[in-house]
């Protein structure tokens, strides 16, 4: 990928693909959503807020009038949410070809999932962990089937305590905790490439630094943003690569090509060392497992 720019125009005809995208409703997973449904996906938006689904259908119909695009309803920080969502998608669609685990929450006050979690691994580990296990029987039966869990580049501040997953014996400090549950997707994607092996292609990405609501919890970013972060359509680019280029390996992890992988265009990318902690990953799967009550017949060999 070194110096080629590679952008929505490289992407093929996906129609077809049947892809979901949580919290997809703004940000990048919207962006996302639009380029997929544009090239003729059929596009699940899985999201919390149903209004602000429909008002994302509504948006990309406008710029694609015959876009094969759905909403269902999607709570992450909630594991019944999760299987009843799962279920209902199984009930409504024989095949899924591309998961994009996008959702996620970033440095809120402390809050607990409705299962006790700290709200942001809560949401962006275990309510993917969970929803991901469920899938993965339909994802294994496509041809090329891939799953994109989009981390971040903060992953490099995390450091997990299995003593204190839920920061309840600690002062809570939001970006260690957002940190954790960014390299606890690292994990996850790493771990699953060794358990799946090679019927599904698992990848991850990061957005760099991206103008997003995500960062309304945080006034230094807003402030910053006018002045270092890119727009929610460039920074879904190596979220999108990681989707559906060809070129695409299982454990492959792109960010943007610019300096300190803050803006610019998709490439590969290389995730920290502690990320790459087998002892670490395995851990975190079996309590990952043991927390959410979900469980995969794939085992680490």
């Amino acid at each position: 990928m070194k110096n080629v720019v590679w952008n929505e125009s490289n992407i093929a005809d996906q129609s077809d693909k049947t892809i979901i995208i949580t919290g997809s409703n703004s940000g990048i997973g919207f962006e996302a959503a639009k380029v997929l449904a544009g090239k003729n996906a059929e596009v699940v938006l899985a999201v919390r807020n149903e209004e602000k689904g429909r008002s994302a259908i509504a948006t990309i119909k406008n710029y694609y009038p015959g876009a094969r695009v759905s909403m269902m309803t999607l709570d992450l920080a909630d594991l019944q949410s999760v299987s009843q969502f799962t279920a209902i998608f199984q009930q409504r669609y024989k095949n899924l070809n591309i998961l994009i685990n996008n959702a996620g929450v970033m440095i809120p006050p402390y809050t607990k999932t409705k299962d006790g979690f700290e709200l942001q691994i809560g949401t962006n580990h275990f309510g993917h962990f969970a929803l991901t296990l469920q899938l993965l029987d339909l994802l294994r039966n496509i041809k090329n089937s891939r799953i994109v869990n989009v981390s971040s580049g903060m992953h490099r501040i995390g450091k997990l305590n299995f003593d204190d997953l839920n920061w309840e014996k600690r002062k809570y400090i939001a970006w260690k905790a957002y940190g954790d549950s960014k390299i606890a997707n690292l994990y996850f994607t790493y771990e699953l490439k060794r358990r799946i092996g090679e019927c599904i292609v698992i990848a991850a990405a990061h957005p760099g630094w991206t103008a997003t609501d995500l960062q309304r919890n945080s006034g230094y970013m807003m402030f910053f943003n006018r002045f270092f972060a890119q727009n929610a359509a460039m920074g879904a680019l190596p979220v999108l690569y990681a989707a559906v280029d060809p070129n695409v390996k299982s454990g492959d992890y792109f960010g943007p090509d610019g300096f300190m992988e803050m803006k610019g265009y998709p490439k590969k990318v290389q995730s920290n060392k502690l990320s790459e902690d087998i002892s670490i990953a395995q851990k975190l799967w079996k309590i990952s497992e043991k927390l959410t009550g979900i469980t995969s017949d794939y085992k680490n060999s």
